[in-house]
């Protein structure tokens, strides 16, 4: 198990650096609140949603009577948790971890604990942790036996083509004669063909052929994981061929309903404390600061 006290952090140059080296195999926006953040002067603009309603009113939670608050997650999901080149956790939800306890003013009580993935759900169970920041599904299951804050981060389904080959906008009107890669069996398989029933659909055993086909111009698109892909488009596989088109297109019934903090079930007032401090970090721009640090190229 890893321990990280809120007090010893990594050093963001060198955390930057390091996830701008690491290559990852790995909406509707609510309140229509797209934030567009300048890289730097004459660079290209990236794009970070936002999936909190601001109209909604929550009260600022009273957590003074906490002796701690102790997050538990994973090593294994860059860029959301893993550890750096030495050693150390990280990742966006560590850092979103502590934006929230900065927020409810309880850092002196919060930690985080990486234990392996599968122990995370029998841990919070036997309440060695108040609440699971990882990743871990909402589904039937989970719901039963946890309560769940809001989601803060939803996965996109997008497009790439090459870039000297661009499907035109809107892109659903545009597919009828283009070939559209996806891997065979996947989420994204499924929901290619409901939402875009006019496309030419070649599946392959996996996503690494299929990008293939795209760079070396064997068919017209790939569909896929939005946060993979914004990864893959800048990596030596790529070879700068290609570049995102159209979308983002978010699904519940096929994407899942994206990344939210798990709590007890008798705990929903630790829920709400995370809605009320998520929301917080997005109207004050925080929780765009986050996700331009770990999302250089947005999957938005």
């Amino acid at each position: 198990m890893i321990v990280l006290p809120f007090d010893r952090r990594v050093n963001q140059s060198r955390r930057e650096d390091f996830l701008l080296r690491l290559i990852l195999s790995i909406y509707l926006v609510l309140g229509s609140a797209a934030v567009a953040c300048a890289a730097g002067s004459g660079e290209e603009e990236v794009a970070t949603p936002n999936f909190v309603d601001q109209h909604q009113r929550i009260a600022k939670p009273d957590l003074s009577d906490r002796q701690r608050i102790r997050f538990l997650t994973s090593t294994d999901y860059p860029p959301f948790n893993f550890l750096d080149d030495r050693g150390r956790l990280t990742g966006f939800n560590v850092d979103l971890a502590r934006a929230i306890c900065e927020e409810l003013g309880v850092i002196a009580k919060c930690q985080i604990e990486a234990v392996p993935f599968a122990e995370l759900v029998p841990a919070l169970k036997r309440g060695d942790g108040e609440a699971v920041i990882a990743g871990l599904a909402m589904s039937a299951t989970t719901r039963r036996e946890f309560a769940f804050s809001q989601p803060y981060f939803r996965y996109p389904a997008r497009f790439v083509t090459r870039k000297a080959h661009q499907i035109e906008a809107p892109i659903a009107e545009h597919l009828a004669d283009k070939v559209v890669g996806v891997a065979d069996g996947s989420a994204h398989a499924a929901m290619l063909q409901a939402f875009f029933p006019g496309a030419k659909v070649q599946t392959y055993p996996d996503r690494e052929q299929a990008l293939a086909a795209v760079r070396d111009g064997k068919i017209d698109a790939y569909f896929g994981d939005g946060v993979s892909l914004s990864f893959w488009l800048e990596s030596d596989a790529a070879n700068h061929c290609c570049s995102f088109a159209g979308g983002p297109f978010l699904s519940d019934r096929f994407l899942g309903e994206g990344l939210s903090v798990a709590v007890p079930p008798n705990d929903t007032a630790l829920a709400d404390a995370v809605d009320y401090a998520v929301a917080q970090l997005v109207g004050k721009g925080r929780m765009s600061e986050l996700m331009l640090r770990y999302f250089p190229i947005s999957a938005f």
